[in-house]
């Protein structure tokens, strides 16, 4: 149990639901920055916490595990510019390790699972993490047809064209054992000497500055010109793979060879070995070389070397059990804080920023880092006990940073001996400070605290607020209108040409009634102005799941207006529920279906959203522009038990309970652990009691463990 959990368990339902509400919104946000935009906003460290917090409130209560969980996302979606591309065999993260008492636990978990293998020796690949950013090479007949970006998991970018340019990555493989299609994986970076390099030569041409080789080496490999991703000279390391139609080996290690002869780079650091004391101790070979090496590298990665054992050992939540990544320890600094600025976000949510004298950490010159909220900077926790040692932040104070993975830190500490005699303790403003209306902590009905969020109660008044909802609107996963980027959004809600989303649509007819024309404001001209409104009549028709995405409810995120569109088809079914839960006395749970994976705080955001009559007109006005489609279900399986719900009962004899829940998985089902309307499936081995009396009153389909082994291999 990590030291999170105990204080997890202390926590009620309503408690548990707000927090996971908190991080889903957090975790989501971080991962746009690092994946799509190659501009991290938080460390490595403190973006494992927040996953693994989310991962131990969603375990403690299951029942409040959402239907748009990030605990099975990888990354963020494909960035726009560059064709998709849907990755045959997703593309995985890695559960993280940051002590050797993490390394002991996993190891200990492998031998628990396979605990009815007697002697069986468990030996794992130890390799270096490269900080660099993940590929996937596609080869038919042993030439190079498409590469692709990881992207989201299971989408990615199509960067063919660029990832041709580097000398690493061979254009056809030879030799024995090439299958006819094989997906070879492993990370593009760029070494320290070439980066340096890339700096002063940008540096004499007066040219942008560049933070660090692994965003150096992520935007270049994203440019819309080879030519220019052909002069920063990436490289490349190979280490795994994805789709192959054959293997020419059973064990990672096999594979690795295999992949070192086609000619791949492979790292010369990757070891094969046998106890944990064995991997403890290259990790520490791997740690002590890292200055020397001449590239990013940010930890190791153990791999479970057979790859039969891989299978039954099987993933959970989005990542592979037979894997983990041992990550180095986060480098310090210390500095001053200079100044607390506050940024009002879509929502309104007033977020305070450090602004700190420039200090060098990593060969990185930070400036600035999150403090998250009010609460964070009075030094004290949810539950009103101190953190941090129990020092408030003050503006003057000599502070510790701590970065991790190359990224903005994060404050972990405060000197107290060095804190001017002056410094006042910070007061978090009660007032919006773009548009003055009040700034309220909202209470939380059913655990009796206030939200660690404070909002502004201005809403569309707020420019704030109006702008952040617009570039919400129109942004690549909503509205997707190409042109009307974050820029052109401030740019023409500042010139009042643009105030709310309908307004996006009537652009064109009120520029053409307008003496001063937008082709003629500096920075557009005939051209880009014809394709802006082309891009704006393309979507008048948008499929209904983006729409409602796009209205910014708050906590309705691109699965739930999924799950939302599904079950209404139709805007104007939707809405009229909508605006009848929002009536006075409504009840929710009377007016909207029972939605598997919505609950109430979601149903709470939805009625309130439409009780605010500016809300409903903003609606009904843009509805008058655009007609969103109706929502067609089709359901795709790649086996039986896709898409369904098991419970496991009793007691199986072919397969540990471990064992069938990752074959569940793996199959795309989803295991519970108690029996409701919603399960489809029952596997019910000897001894089974109450849970299988519930399924027989209920009529769940009761299946027995050679059962579920034939449907399962169908």
């Amino acid at each position: 149990m990590s030291a999170g959990a105990a204080e997890i368990e202390g926590l009620s339902e309503g408690e548990a639901r707000a927090e996971l509400d908190r991080l889903q919104v957090e975790i989501s946000r971080a991962d746009i920055a690092y994946h799509q935009n190659d501009s991290p906003e938080i460390s490595d460290a403190e973006y494992d916490a927040l996953k693994l917090r989310y991962r131990e409130i969603e375990l403690a209560f299951p029942e409040l595990r959402r239907a748009d969980s990030l605990t099975g996302r990888v990354g963020a979606p494909a960035a726009e510019g560059f064709a998709k591309v849907r990755h045959a065999v997703p593309m995985l993260s890695l559960a993280k390790a940051y002590t050797d008492d993490d390394v002991t636990a996993f190891i200990e978990g492998g031998h628990r699972f396979f605990a009815r293998d007697k002697d069986l020796v468990l030996e794992f690949t130890t390799e270096p993490k490269i900080d660099g950013l993940s590929a996937s090479l596609r080869y038919e007949k042993g030439v190079f047809v498409r590469g692709a970006t990881r992207g989201d998991g299971s989408v990615g970018e199509d960067i063919t064209a660029n990832l041709r340019t580097i000398a690493d990555i061979p254009q056809r493989i030879t030799g024995d054992g090439v299958p006819d299609v094989i997906e070879i994986r492993g990370e593009v970076y760029m070494t320290h000497a070439d980066f340096q390099a890339l700096k002063a030569r940008s540096a004499a041409d007066g040219g942008q500055d560049y933070v660090n080789p692994r965003n150096t080496a992520a935007g270049s490999l994203r440019q819309k010109d080879p030519t220019i991703t052909a002069q920063r000279k990436l490289r490349f390391f190979a280490y795994a793979w994805g789709e192959a139609s054959s293997l020419p080996a059973d064990n990672q290690w096999g594979m690795i060879e295999a992949i070192r002869r086609w000619g791949f780079p492979v790292n010369p650091l990757t070891r094969r070995t046998a106890s944990i004391d064995e991997m403890i101790e290259q990790y520490r070979l791997i740690e002590a070389q890292r200055a020397t090496l001449g590239y990013d590298i940010d930890g190791v990665v153990y791999k479970l070397d057979r790859l039969d054992l891989r299978e039954r050992w099987g993933y959970v939540t989005g990542e592979p059990r037979w894997a983990l990544a041992h990550k180095f320890p986060a480098e310090q600094a210390t500095t001053v804080l200079k100044a607390i600025d506050i940024q009002v976000g879509r929502t309104g949510a007033l977020t305070p920023v450090a602004r700190l004298m420039p200090v060098t950490v990593g060969g990185v010159v930070v400036e600035n880092a999150t403090l998250h909220n009010e609460d964070y900077i009075r030094g004290i926790g949810g539950d009103g006990e101190p953190i941090r040692g129990g020092y408030d932040l003050r503006v003057g104070d000599t502070v510790v940073i701590q970065r991790a993975g190359d990224v903005i830190p994060q404050i972990v500490a405060v000197i107290p001996e060095k804190r001017p005699s002056d410094a006042a303790p910070y007061v978090f403003p009660d007032r919006c400070p773009v548009c003055g209306s009040e700034a309220k902590r909202e209470l939380n009905e059913k655990t009796g605290r206030l939200d660690a969020v404070r909002r502004c109660t201005g809403e569309l008044v707020c420019p704030a607020q109006a702008v952040e909802q617009l570039k919400h609107f129109v942004a690549r996963d909503a509205m997707d209108i190409d042109g009307l980027g974050d820029k052109q959004v401030t740019q023409f809600y500042a010139e009042g040409r643009i105030m709310r989303p309908a307004d996006i649509f009537t652009l064109k007819a009120r520029d053409e009634r307008s003496l001063k024309k937008l082709k003629d404001v500096e920075g557009f001209g005939a051209v880009s102005v014809k394709k802006l409104f082309d891009a704006i009549d393309a979507a008048r028709e948008p499929e209904l799941d983006r729409f409602i995405f796009s209205l910014g409810i708050r906590h309705v995120g691109e699965t739930t207006a999924a799950m939302f569109a599904k079950t209404f088809s139709t805007i104007e079914a939707f809405r009229e529920t909508a605006l009848s839960a929002a009536s006075e006395g409504g009840d929710i749970h009377a007016v909207f279906p029972s939605i598997d994976g919505i609950g109430d705080t979601v149903l709470r955001s939805v009625r309130d959203f439409f009780q605010n009559a500016r809300n409903v007109e903003a609606l009904d006005e843009l509805l008058k522009e655009v007609r969103p489609r109706p929502y067609v279900v089709t359901i795709s399986a790649t086996s039986e038990v896709a898409g369904k719900t098991v419970v496991f009962t009793g007691s199986l004899e072919k397969l540990t309970r471990g064992e069938a829940k990752a074959m569940a998985e793996r199959l795309g089902a989803k295991v519970a652990g108690s029996v409701s309307k919603n399960t489809d499936i029952v596997v019910a081995g000897p001894g089974a009691g109450s849970k299988l009396t519930q399924a027989q009153s209920l009529g769940v389909r009761v299946v027995t463990e050679d059962e579920w082994l034939v449907m399962a291999a169908k």
